[in-house]
């Protein structure tokens, strides 16, 4: 799975907590590698641009020094998109023989 992939699956998990941070945090802890802010915002921007992710601003807080986070959510189109792609893996593993763990040495 591409970390492409991965932005509209971390954004439906978040939920109503799917912003940079959080999406950089969630992504991070999955794949064990650093993300820059930068590419994460540019991705969640194409996504949006793409219909699968929308967004809004949430309310200002003290903590943030006043500042809004943008909250991002999956469509519809994103949803129906990610069932597609369950679907598609879930029948590309379920075709592969049983596996086992005898290995021939070379």
């Amino acid at each position: 799975m591409s970390l492409r992939e991965l932005y509209p699956y971390s954004v439906a998990a978040l939920q109503q907590e799917a912003y940079g941070v959080e999406i950089k945090r969630e992504l991070e802890g999955r794949l064990k590698h650093k993300l820059s802010v930068g590419s994460i915002q540019s991705a969640l921007k194409r996504m949006e641009e793409k219909g699968f992710l929308t967004s809004e601003f949430g309310d200002a807080t003290q903590k943030r020094g006043g500042k809004r986070k943008r909250i991002y959510a999956t469509t519809s189109y994103a949803h129906k998109v990610l069932g597609e792609m369950k679907d598609i893996r879930a029948g590309l593993w379920n075709s592969i023989p049983s596996l086992t763990y005898e290995m021939k040495t070379i």
